[in-house]
């Protein structure tokens, strides 16, 4: 871990058009959580209201002046932007700024370099830097330079970016060849759950919602718990036994962000593929988060974009002991809790049950005595409401809720 005097000082910039005072505000107020996750000291914010941004110098010329000046005053080390920039703006603010210029894209990248664990989660998040760095290699050479470490160049790094555009391309069609591997391996485990029967959930959420806390208090899995902006990067699968006995999989996935870029998407989608197919999805919110509808409105969109918005869902609340008295539920079905409360868990494992009962189809079977195994199997891989044992006939009459595509169902029944 960097310490204290390590740190890079940091000037945020910020450009305001069409957005509200308060959505541009906590979009900037984000931009500086996301800086002290990469290790960055901010040390000055330049903001700027416009019709829109300026196609040369995103900023206007009085302002990029001042923005000259408070990079001199501060002795800042990196100016960051809260909107993507193109190449050209880049390089036309770097003929006036003698420091590092990034945007939130490349910090988010940076971040998420920080985070990835996994093999395959470094290389992902390789590629999209990779990607995002192609088309913006004319010209960076100065800013590369510059670079030397810290903010914007984890991941990759310099050398690499330096080298010409083949070498580049060469190394992002190896990373995918690579990834393709690791897919087919991640789909056979995820063609093995299905097929397995098993009812499977997904966990998803912004950034900082509580997932991992409420991962670790579902299924007291060791994962990483941090109140930082993207704790979590490698998808993570847990078991989980419900209040009746049956068995599920519980998977958590990284956080959404609003303006998340493409780049990542297009590189977790591998990861992103464990909750695609999942049955129930457990939305996560932050009920004490200052722009909460917002956060929920990112999520309900980037779920349309994936194509996973038909999935059924259940919105947790989470962090209800610092919701304030304002606070009202937006989304429907929705539990209000804190992963941090026993009861609550326990009220949130019952509500899990009752929304499987109406994604699932009840069903009547009837084991023979002589088939306990069956029945034990029949309890772990459906929900089982009662069990009634008919004498006459020497065998259990079990009524439950089963997955339709369950093998218990029809002529799939094991007997």
């Amino acid at each position: 871990m960097e310490t204290k005097k390590e740190q890079e000082k940091v000037v945020l910039v910020g450009v305001q058009t069409r957005e509200t005072d308060s959505d541009f505000n906590y979009s900037l107020n984000e931009l500086a959580q996301l800086t002290e996750t990469a290790l960055g000291t901010v040390v000055g914010v330049l903001t700027q209201k416009r019709e829109r941004v300026d196609s040369r110098t995103f900023l206007g010329k009085g302002k990029l002046e001042e923005l000259v000046h408070l990079v001199e005053e501060t002795e800042a080390d990196v100016v960051i932007f809260n909107q993507a920039l193109t190449p050209g703006q880049t390089r036309n603010i770097q003929e006036s700024i003698d420091v590092k210029i990034i945007d939130r894209i490349q910090l988010i990248l940076d971040i998420f370099a920080m985070r990835a664990k996994s093999k395959e989660g470094k290389l992902q998040v390789e590629l999209a830097q990779l990607q995002y760095m192609l088309p913006r290699l004319a010209g960076q050479g100065i800013n590369l330079s510059r670079l030397g470490g810290g903010i914007g160049t984890r991941g990759p790094g310099e050398t690499k970016l330096e080298t010409d555009r083949r070498h580049i391309r060469d190394q992002v069609n190896d990373i995918k060849k690579t990834l393709k591997e690791t897919g087919k391996h991640r789909d056979r485990s995820r063609t093995q759950r299905k097929e397995s029967g098993v009812f499977q959930i997904g966990l998803i959420g912004y950034t900082n919602a509580g997932k991992s806390t409420l991962l670790n208090a579902l299924t007291q899995a060791d994962t990483h718990e941090e109140d930082q902006l993207f704790a979590t990067l490698d998808p993570l699968t847990r078991k989980l036994v419900l209040p009746t006995g049956t068995k599920v999989t519980l998977t958590d996935t990284v956080g959404f962000i609003q303006d998340l870029p493409t780049e990542l998407i297009e590189a977790f989608q591998s990861t992103l593929e464990e909750t695609r197919t999942v049955d129930l999805l457990l939305h996560v919110v932050d009920s004490s988060a200052e722009n909460m509808v917002g956060h929920e409105k990112t999520v309900v969109k980037l779920l349309k974009d994936l194509d996973m918005d038909h999935i059924p869902f259940l919105t947790v609340y989470n962090k209800k002991d610092l919701a304030d008295s304002s606070f009202s539920p937006g989304l429907f079905p929705n539990i209000v809790m804190s992963a941090k409360n026993k009861a609550d868990v326990a009220n949130l494992l019952d509500e899990i049950v009752n929304r499987m009962k109406t994604i699932m189809i009840d069903y009547q079977m009837t084991i023979n005595v002589s088939e306990g195994h069956l029945l034990i199997r029949l309890k772990q891989e459906t929900i089982v409401l009662s069990e009634e044992y008919i004498e006459e006939d020497n065998h259990y009459l079990v009524k439950g809720y089963m997955k339709k595509d369950s093998k218990w169902n029809g002529e799939n029944q094991l007997k």
